[in-house]
């Protein structure tokens, strides 16, 4: 993602209770809005509004993803997962992939304007539209700044297949414009709920919604006619892949009554590896010389390793009258996600 085609905001509205912030600003934002918020969910965070020029991105062809364009009204994510993958792209912004990824989140304040322009266009072939697949749609600053709602609205209108994944229960706010829009386009959604060990959420994934709460989303929108997947991820080692484990997280999705399941070993991309090998010893040193090995040869764990973890998690999903796919399937071919009576798409991974 390149960050040139960026521009400040010009007679915005502004979320009610923001107010601007002094300067400085990032090199790659020069004309930015800088914006803080006096409520304590937001204690520490800064909000830099701009304009993109254009929202509907499309994902290079190297990338290991099974969709072609994507949407990302939001840069950086106060979910904080100290895993996760998109830190790196921070970098671009002259900000850092830890602390700033976590806490300076980039907002496409024209994102729903924008979109209906560009799908409107006649180049538009009406592809699928990925979101939540870099940063998490649904993430704390959507509840201020509400781009959700107008962003599948237009989706909708247009009647373009589109697929959400997300950590936040925020989404189901939107159940209302998400059923009109299934009413004449094919919707999948999928949360993701990696484990269920509260005490292991609440050190690696602090920004985000319980595992509970997440699950309880998706029992809400399944309740609402969706057949809702599961992203299993990350799957960490040494610390969510033993057979209990597992066990306990399959049998908690079976039970929020999700369609599918999908697990992904944890992967670690530059940025994110920095991060995460930071939490991890300050939290589990224990643990470092096993991911110093398992990581030797790069981002990936060893196939091997993968395959181990993917058998276990089939065989739950088996025990739990789950379907289960393998990590392959989460990029391509996984379950349908769509409200009762429409069409299947393929379920969507985020990492």
């Amino acid at each position: 993602m390149r960050w040139d085609t960026l521009s400040a905001p010009h007679d915005e509205v502004s979320p009610d209770g923001a107010t601007p912030a002094a300067p400085p600003l990032p090199l790659a934002l020069p004309r930015a809005t800088r914006r803080t918020f006096d409520t304590p969910g937001f204690a520490g965070m800064t909000f830099y509004e701009i304009h993109a020029k254009s929202i509907i991105n499309r994902v290079p062809g190297s990338a290991r993803v099974p969709f072609e364009w994507t949407i990302n009204p939001y840069r950086g994510c106060s979910h904080a997962c100290s895993y996760c993958f998109a830190r790196h792209t921070h970098t671009y912004l002259d900000l850092d992939a830890g602390r700033d990824f976590d806490t300076k989140i980039v907002v496409k304040v024209n994102a729903a304007r924008l979109l209906r322009r560009e799908l409107g266009a006649p180049s538009w072939s009406g592809a699928p539209i990925a979101m939540g697949t870099n940063v998490d749609c649904y993430q704390r600053a959507e509840g201020r700044y509400r781009l959700m709602p107008p962003i599948i609205d237009a989706l909708g209108a247009a009647a373009n297949p589109f697929s959400i994944l997300t950590k936040g229960t925020l989404i189901l706010r939107d159940l209302l414009p998400l059923r009109r829009a299934a009413e004449v386009t094919r919707v999948s959604l999928a949360v993701s709920v990696g484990f269920v060990d509260e005490s292991l959420w609440r050190a690696v994934e602090s920004g985000t919604p319980s595992p509970a709460r997440r699950l309880d989303a998706v029992r809400a929108l399944s309740d609402a006619g969706f057949a809702v997947g599961v992203l299993m991820a990350p799957i960490l080692p040494g610390l969510t892949d033993d057979e209990k484990s597992i066990d306990s997280t399959v049998s908690a999705i079976a039970h929020a009554g999700a369609a599918s399941i999908t697990p992904l070993p944890l992967h670690l991309r530059p940025g994110a590896r920095e991060w995460y090998a930071a939490w991890l010893s300050r939290t589990f040193p224990h643990l470092v010389p096993r991911y110093r090995s398992l990581f030797r040869s790069g981002s990936y764990l060893p196939q091997a390793y993968q395959r181990e973890v993917t058998a276990r998690v089939r065989s739950a999903a088996h025990r739990h009258g789950l379907a289960a796919a393998g990590p392959g399937t989460a990029r391509g071919d996984g379950a349908s996600s769509s409200v009762a009576g429409r069409p299947p798409v393929e379920q969507l991974a985020l990492l």
